[in-house]
């Protein structure tokens, strides 16, 4: 039977999208069809050999498209569909599931947690754990993205470790503890970058500076010793709150926006999914930096923007140690 809910995705606004987002998370068709129009649009190409000579491949007895929503190019002959080349390649999960886990994901300010998405989709914990992963994969910042400039704003947190004791008595905070290190650097009314660090020494947090800041910022810290001497190459030079003395704020200088960024990802952390290994941090860290950076945009913009992330990506398991592999393609 034909579909007689279908919706011609491609002539959708960014507003529309939400609107039609549950039908596409319930009809594996509708689904195909959404995901097709947002990697393609009007324009279908073939992955392999970029031609758009192409058509979708039917079934004989009736006409429908067939089981596997195959599309054929007539220049190279391949079989393809609209999962090659993108992080749900070779998946046997419905593109009604990654639709919905891309939606949750998109739109959730502190985060979607994969027992959530197991619930609502009826699948095991297991593949949910797959999907968000690949879609956090998909969230991650572009090798070619350009550095921070203007004024950047650049902090050290530590995330996770052990929970508080029984007696009352608490864990020691800050260094030396068993949480992880992350270090953020986020332009003023810009974007932002964070990463997990082997530790907050001078050399390792000045480093992270000149891997993510570009030479012509201007640099603002806290007064930790760390941070010492980076001005020098940065046309802007180096400010520092002094937050020992209780200052927190001297005119443009202070350290207030990317403190606040931690604070999202910690209430995330806490009250969202509980508890985040070290090995897998950084995965998440690349999820609250995508919803930052297109903050500015509406619910159905950044699906959109997360979907078009989603191609040229992959990641593996390489067998037999089930080590991670994370590339792009």
């Amino acid at each position: 039977m034909k579909n007689n809910n279908k919706v011609n995705h491609s002539n959708l606004s960014k507003s529309e999208i939400i609107e039609d987002m549950p039908l596409a998370c319930s009809d594996e068709l509708t689904a195909v069809e959404f995901f097709e129009a947002q990697r393609w649009g009007n324009k279908p190409v073939c992955v392999h050999c970029g031609s758009a000579r192409v058509y979708k491949m039917t079934d004989a007895a009736t006409g429908n498209r067939n089981k596997r929503f195959l599309w054929r190019c007539r220049e190279c002959k391949n079989q393809y569909t609209v999962r090659i080349g993108t992080v749900y390649e070779e998946t046997r999960l419905g593109l009604r599931h990654w639709c919905y886990a891309f939606w949750r994901a998109a739109t959730s300010k502190k985060g979607v947690a994969a027992l959530e998405i197991m619930r609502h989709c009826q699948i095991s914990y297991k593949s949910a754990l797959f999907l968000m992963n690949r879609i956090r994969f998909a969230m991650a910042p572009s090798a070619n993205d350009s550095k921070l400039t203007g004024i950047v704003e650049c902090d050290e947190t530590y995330i996770g470790g052990k929970p508080r004791l029984g007696d009352g008595k608490t864990h020691k905070r800050g260094r030396g503890t068993s949480k992880t290190p992350v270090f953020a650097a986020v332009e003023r009314n810009g974007k932002i970058r964070r990463r997990v660090v082997a530790d907050v020494t001078g050399e390792t947090l000045q480093n992270a500076i000149k891997e993510e800041v570009d030479i012509q910022a201007r640099i603002i810290t806290d007064d930790y010793a760390a941070y010492k001497g980076i001005g020098f190459p940065y046309a802007g030079g180096h400010d520092s709150i002094c937050h020992s003395t209780r200052e927190y704020a001297r005119g443009d200088v202070h350290t207030n926006t990317v403190e606040s960024s931690f604070a999202v990802v910690k209430r995330g952390i806490v009250g969202i999914y509980h508890n985040v290994s070290r090995e897998y941090l950084h995965r998440y860290l690349w999820q609250f930096d995508f919803i930052w950076n297109h903050r500015t945009l509406n619910d159905g913009e950044r699906i959109v923007k997360a979907l078009q992330s989603a191609e040229g990506k992959r990641l593996m398991y390489k067998q037999p140690k089930s080590r991670v592999i994370e590339r792009h393609v």
